[in-house]
């Protein structure tokens, strides 16, 4: 009896040598498992707010290994996996891109085994920092489209741009058939693309903005990150010789018909050099005050009028002086065809009009004027491609 109570009392003696401080049972003896955030520990903290783009990102366990780390960026209501690798010896995880996405959340999930082989998982989020001032980038042409071969891929952007360089390596313009693709500078404003000579007709145009978190200002950073594309369709170059009031439409190198024209008077004469149309309307009002003149016409249904500049130089039906085109010069700048009130389909300028796209080019020569400047409209043709891959900001 007394060597069963000594073996009972004995026993009892060694529960009470195995329990821990909190009363738990450690029959392995390695005391009491360490919290998640001890065995794994992620930088930002866990509720972080504001983190900065350049800050460090790591999931590190100081002894064990890694087992598994997912990584989790939503930014514009869209979940993004993010890149990174486990080092050799499993103590760290990185993401694969330096530095963060701006106004996101990054969730992160990890697992891992502690130096005793216990397996500890930790969930942790922090947001990053939210700029208050972003750029974008207005895109010529539109996302789909089929333009003429003299388009020019244009992006104006609503902030003045600093870092020219920096943004203009986020633009990526790409052709299948390859062919070289040149950026140029106007300004701090706008970034034009084209290659050499037109385009070749077929050709599918990808552009692709990375511009997002951008730094193209101090403290104004990109929003966009998007891709879009367009297909050049067939070539359509059309001549228009100011002083024998005519214009010569080519299609594909053929002669398509030659069309009776009024161009610019003496006094008001219209541009030299290529212009390309990058707007087509049925209709539309002129009035010279918009323009920079007085109040020389105010015309409400201009018809078939296709944009040539920036600054208003137009191609359009003129059924105001019927007998003009062919003839003498009249306008105030813009190349006119021979149209009716309304606009006719029969007449030279509904057929040119049915027969044109935006992208297509109209070269003006012999007129008593200067050439187009380069920025005014997409008139880029007019550099030569030397001076053009000069305006690049990345050298």
């Amino acid at each position: 009896m007394a060597t069963a109570l000594a073996a009972v009392l004995t026993w009892a003696g060694l529960l009470a040598g195995c329990t821990s401080g909190s009363g738990g049972l450690d029959l392995g003896g390695l005391g009491k498992p360490p919290a998640p955030e001890d065995v794994i520990r992620v930088t930002p903290d866990d509720g972080a707010r504001g983190v900065g783009r350049e800050s460090r990102f790591t999931v590190r366990v100081p002894s064990g290994r890694l087992e598994s780390v997912t990584v989790v960026k939503s930014q514009d209501a869209q979940d993004t996996p993010v890149p990174g690798h486990i080092s050799e010896d499993g103590l760290r995880w990185e993401p694969d891109e330096a530095r963060l996405a701006l106004a996101a959340k990054y969730t992160v999930d990890a697992v891992a085994l502690d130096g005793h082989g216990r397996r500890s998982a930790r969930h942790s989020t922090f947001t990053t920092y939210v700029p208050d001032e972003r750029f974008i980038g207005y895109v010529t042409p539109e996302n789909r489209s089929t333009v003429g071969t003299g388009m020019i891929v244009s992006l104006e952007f609503n902030r003045e741009i600093t870092d020219r360089a920096a943004v203009e390596r986020a633009v990526h313009v790409t052709a299948e058939p390859p062919v070289e693709i040149r950026p140029h500078w106007f300004g701090k404003g706008r970034l034009d693309f084209r290659p050499e000579r037109y385009w070749k007709p077929g050709t599918r145009v990808t552009v692709a903005l990375r511009l997002r978190d951008v730094e193209g200002a101090p403290g104004v950073y990109g929003l966009q990150y998007k891709t879009f594309a367009f297909t050049v369709g067939r070539s359509q170059v059309s001549l228009v010789d100011a002083a024998k009031h005519t214009m010569q439409v080519r299609r594909d190198g053929e002669l398509l018909a030659t069309v009776p024209i009024t161009a610019g008077a003496p006094r008001t004469t219209t541009y030299n050099g290529k212009m390309v149309v990058t707007e087509m309307l049925e209709v539309t009002r002129m009035n010279s005050r918009t323009v920079g003149f007085g109040g020389e016409y105010d015309i409400p249904d201009v018809p078939h009028a296709m944009r040539l500049t920036d600054s208003g130089t137009f191609l359009h039906g003129n059924y105001w002086a019927p007998n003009a085109p062919g003839k003498v010069n009249v306008s105030h700048g813009c190349v006119g065809l021979r149209d009716v009130k309304g606009g006719g389909s029969d007449t030279p300028a509904g057929w040119f009009f049915d027969r044109s796209l935006i992208g297509d080019v109209v070269e003006v020569v012999h007129s008593n004027d200067k050439k187009v400047a380069p920025d005014n409209g997409l008139g880029g043709w007019n550099m030569g491609w030397k001076d053009w891959k000069a305006g690049s900001a990345v050298k």
